[in-house]
């Protein structure tokens, strides 16, 4: 436990407010050298972690942002078409080289162009942190991909071989929920899950994060957070929000909360038409004043 202990102290010098089941998870993800899933709402903090963890092991953090539609090559490697066909045409011009040489040249390593799981595959030094960022928008296909890539962290390129990682990476992956991973993938990883953060943690974070803000200026501003979220809105505030909204007010000057600061600078906080009406109601009618929890 004093490795937790001190994971948190770690944690907190970089200015990221986490609590014993996220300093146990990435412990424990560093010491089995397991991937860790984190799952919870957007805007929490999930991606934060593989940031800030790359920072306290002083290492590389390699991104892939996941999307429909990301398929293996954009992923892992693709061949560097244009400097092939460069290659080939001075050297048809100066007369140099055979076809069999020229063809193994120009599928050798300098023509790869590395993505990211291909680059924490051959990455140099001390063991990369790999997010896979939002794993739930790619789809099933690439997942299960993925999941090859993870088992043994190597890659065969027909061209060149068979590239194995000299030390596996730290993999983070995260993801919003927007559709259910394969049992397969939560096989294979340790899992977090991260929930909005309750009035007194939310408040330490933009404490933390936003310095210029008064103290009441920041419960005011986390206290309205917090009734939002306990509203039916389409697209609810994450944590993200927050402190966008906290550091616009900052730059305003903004001393407290007033129903006409609210309203102006709403667009930092919610992020939905329908929602900015509905808010903006609210506020209007007096149901939603600002204040503490």
């Amino acid at each position: 436990m004093d490795r937790i202990a001190q994971l948190l102290d770690q944690l907190d010098r970089e200015a990221y407010v986490a609590d014993p089941a996220i300093a146990t998870s990435l412990h424990l993800a560093l010491e089995l050298r397991k991937p860790l899933l984190v799952e919870g709402h957007a805007g929490v903090g999930k991606t934060e972690i593989a940031k800030v963890l790359a920072r306290l092991l002083g290492t590389d953090l390699i991104r892939l942002q996941c999307y429909e539609g990301l398929d293996a090559s954009t992923a892992l490697y693709e061949w560097n078409y244009a400097r092939q066909l460069l290659h080939i045409r001075l050297q048809e011009r100066d007369g140099k080289g055979g076809a069999e040489a020229e063809e193994a040249r120009i599928f050798s390593e300098p023509f790869l162009l590395k993505r990211p799981l291909l680059q924490a595959i051959v990455h140099e030094g001390r063991a990369p942190v790999l997010l896979v960022d939002e794993i739930d928008r790619s789809d099933e296909e690439f997942e299960a991909f993925l999941l090859e890539v993870l088992s043994d962290f190597q890659v065969t390129v027909p061209e060149i071989g068979t590239i194995q990682a000299r030390e596996r990476p730290h993999v983070i992956l995260t993801s919003n929920r927007s559709r259910e991973l394969s049992d397969a993938l939560r096989r294979r990883c340790l899992y977090l899950w991260i929930d909005y953060p309750a009035f007194d943690k939310e408040l330490l974070i933009v404490r933390r994060k936003v310095p210029g803000a008064s103290e009441e200026l920041a419960a005011q501003i986390v206290g309205l957070v917090q009734r939002l979220r306990r509203s039916k809105l389409a697209k609810t505030p994450g944590v993200s929000e927050t402190l966008d909204w906290a550091a616009a007010l900052v730059v305003l000057h903004a001393s407290q909360l007033t129903p006409e600061m609210v309203s102006a600078t709403l667009g930092c906080l919610v992020k939905d038409e329908a929602d900015l009406r509905k808010v903006r109601v609210e506020i209007e009618a007096g149901r939603l004043p600002a204040g503490g929890p």
